[in-house]
């Protein structure tokens, strides 16, 4: 098989094994699966509890400077994300080694408050990191802790406590202004700017080729703003800004194969703001306070949703007797695409939302249930309970290996 068999859209994220400034090799994160057009849809903005992060401008309306102008305007918003990721690992003889490596990534200082700064990145930059840093504009260093993410689509958000960043750098940071990314139109000038390959902050200038590009991925479908401005491993998490440095997205990945050239991708900046806010509004839940659905579940695979037409989203393997789930009225075979109005694309994601809420809480569950063949929409009303002692909602990995085909039924 040639390479001009392998297609696939690959992350501009955490690069690992940096040798000597010159080698480097990227992380895969988006795969083709296929990439289709569709319909945007509007989400309300967040109302904020502590720092808010909202869409102030419209961007492409606004004077235009040049572009380093723009650059000059946005750099102070950018940051490099280093990481450290441990991974563990089996050699012949079955013993277990453990090796730490390096990524990098970029991001963007969306908010401050009194107590901390906040930064928003890809889930894919900082996923099973042990050790975050940043790195601001002049070049001084601070450590992060990621505040939270949200998997399902590609977002996380750093924080840093502000007593940790010395008074000069503080003046010379600041937080991005962000633009409405509905207003965007194909043709207008897109400016990507980020951590390209990890050596610092650089500057790609191309236009808007189009919007609400539907790209599956391995684990997720998300609907992007596509863009020749060049997006390389490292810019993952950085900004794409419009001719008035406005953030209209946030670079995710690019398109790679041999026969094109210039497709990169960016997550449109009015779906992420209120994901955004979620993460830095949402609580430090304890274990023994988060609230209990009651439902093993699995993700529903690429083969499924293209030959069966299987919606995304969580699959319902099993309802725990008396749990929530079933009391609300949730089935075995249901898929759970929607949680509180957000998108559910996997388990993972559905867990990352269910762990921010408390037993108690009431909540709207979307699920599509088969009818027939054909799959309808239906919403349920759950109030989450206290999770009981031998709770078995446990992780999609899990999951997996107690169930390896959930899906069989469907094979025949």
């Amino acid at each position: 098989m040639t390479k001009r068999d392998f297609v696939r859209v690959t992350t501009c994220a955490a690069i690992f094994g940096l040798v000597g400034g010159a080698t480097f090799e990227g992380t895969n994160y988006l795969f083709n699966k296929g990439i289709a057009v569709e319909s945007s849809q509007k989400e309300d903005k967040a109302a904020a509890k502590t720092a808010v992060v909202a869409s102030t401008a419209t961007g492409s309306g606004d004077t235009a400077g040049s572009v380093s102008e723009v650059a000059e305007n946005v750099l102070p918003s950018i940051v490099a994300i280093d990481v450290t990721v441990t991974k563990t690992q089996n050699d012949m003889f079955g013993r277990t080694y453990s090796q730490d490596s390096q990524g990098s990534g970029s991001g963007i200082i969306v908010a401050q408050d009194e107590d901390n700064l906040y930064i928003a990145t890809n889930n894919h930059v900082v996923a099973d990191a042990t050790k975050v840093s940043v790195k601001f504009n002049d070049d001084s260093v601070c450590e992060a802790e990621v505040k939270g993410t949200d998997s399902d689509a590609d977002l996380a958000v750093v924080s840093i406590p502000v007593k940790n960043v010395s008074d000069d750098t503080l003046g010379k940071i600041k937080v991005a202004t962000l633009g409405d990314s509905d207003e965007v139109k194909v043709g207008d000038r897109a400016i990507a700017i980020g951590n390209a390959l990890g050596y610092g902050t650089s500057v790609t200038v191309g236009y808007i080729s189009a919007k609400d590009r539907t790209v599956s991925g391995e684990d997720v479908t998300m609907k992007l703003i596509q863009t020749d401005a060049a997006i390389n491993p490292g810019n993952s998490g950085g900004a794409l800004v419009d001719a008035t440095g406005v953030v209209i997205g946030i670079n995710s990945a690019k398109y790679a194969d041999e026969a094109v050239e210039g497709m990169g991708f960016a997550i449109p900046v009015s779906t992420a703001v209120p994901l955004i806010n979620d993460i830095i509004q949402s609580e430090n839940i304890s274990e023994e306070e988060r609230g209990y659905l009651g439902i093993r579940g699995t993700d529903v695979e690429a083969e499924y949703v293209k030959y069966y037409n299987m919606p995304e989203g969580a699959f319902v393997s099993e309802v725990s007797e008396g749990s929530p789930a079933e009391k609300a009225g949730m089935l075995k075979g249901d898929i759970i695409t929607k949680l509180n109005g957000r998108e559910v694309s996997s388990v993972t994601g559905l867990y990352e939302k269910l762990s921010k809420l408390k037993s108690g809480t009431k909540i709207k569950v979307v699920v599509k249930r088969s009818d027939n063949g054909e799959y309808k929409e239906k919403t349920l009303t759950v109030t989450l309970g206290d999770r009981p002692a031998d709770s078995q909602e446990k992780t999609s990995e899990e999951q997996q290996s107690q169930n390896s085909n959930p899906f069989e039924q469907f094979r025949k």
